[in-house]
């Protein structure tokens, strides 16, 4: 069963350490994204509706709300992967327009062809999370060595705006929409009906689907779950309530049905994402 062998997090966002060998559910994140593999079998992504290589020579590259698969093929052998989801406000820290690493295409291809360097790199950082759990700073360091390396190599980053005037002609989230996420993010447990949710916000459902995933890249049920998942993160991680209890408050009536959720999507079983999250506990600075 796929599970988690070391999760790190600060104020870079979080990495994981994943041991798969079953797929993942198609979904999305607020974070840049980048999957290296460790060790084990050549695996594969489905990336929009690509199928990308992961492999020793190659990297995926997901940018922030791009919809994303794993499609274990069940006839090879498991893969340990190193998963990185990064905020942008600490990117911004080693070069002011890293901080645009959210938009949509900072990464210009879904797959690319690693150095050595990289390679090397990644394997550090893997054997530090899992010989060092709790050295938070160090795996700040190594994680900001690969990150720099990564984005030199994959990311047309002198070209990414960072003026108050690109940011300016960028659209505007139609209003009704901007009303939807604020509900949606707030209290993603009583999102259950996105005809009321549509009705309630002034428009047909057809329309808010259509308005919804043109504004923000994705549907509102995978934005749904970007939030419920975000949330599960941190409640498994940094605290001591049920997982019924935070299933229920995230809209899952039965504890199954959120266990299920959070292993389909984070690719560990809630169980061992805080075991190993726990482990790195005592030097995790929430970000700021």
């Amino acid at each position: 069963m796929s599970n988690a062998l070391r999760i790190a997090r600060g104020r870079f966002g979080r990495v994981a350490l994943l041991d798969m060998d079953r797929p993942l559910v198609r979904h999305a994140h607020p974070h840049c994204h980048v999957l290296l593999k460790v060790e084990g079998a050549d695996t594969q992504f489905s990336v929009r509706d690509r199928i990308v290589p992961l492999t020793d020579e190659s990297a995926v590259l997901i940018n922030a709300w791009e919809s994303h698969a794993y499609a274990h093929d069940p006839s090879r052998p498991q893969t340990i992967i190193l998963a990185l989801y990064i905020e942008p406000r600490w990117l911004g820290d080693f070069r002011p327009n890293w901080a645009a690493s959210h938009a949509p295409d900072f990464f210009t291809t879904n797959v690319g062809s690693i150095t050595p360097d990289i390679r090397s790199r990644v394997r550090i950082l893997a054997e530090a999370l899992v010989n060092e759990p709790n050295s938070t700073q160090m795996h700040e360091v190594l994680l900001g060595e690969l990150m720099v390396a990564v984005i030199e190599r994959f990311a047309d980053w002198r070209a990414v705006p960072n003026s108050i005037r690109d940011l300016a002609s960028r659209p505007l989230v139609d209003f009704r929409i901007r009303k939807a996420v604020d509900r949606i993010k707030a209290a993603p447990g009583e999102i259950d009906d996105f005809n009321l949710l549509a009705s309630d916000i002034g428009l047909s459902r057809a329309h808010f689907f259509r308005l919804f995933e043109s504004s923000l890249g994705v549907t509102p049920r995978v934005f749904l779950n970007v939030q419920r998942l975000e949330q599960a993160v941190t409640a498994v991680a940094d605290g001591t309530e049920s997982f019924a209890a935070i299933g229920d408050r995230l809209g899952f009536s039965v504890p199954a049905h959120f266990s299920r959720f959070f292993h389909d999507h984070a690719g560990s079983s809630p169980s061992i994402f805080r075991t190993v999250s726990r482990l790195s506990a005592s030097d995790y600075e929430t970000p700021r």
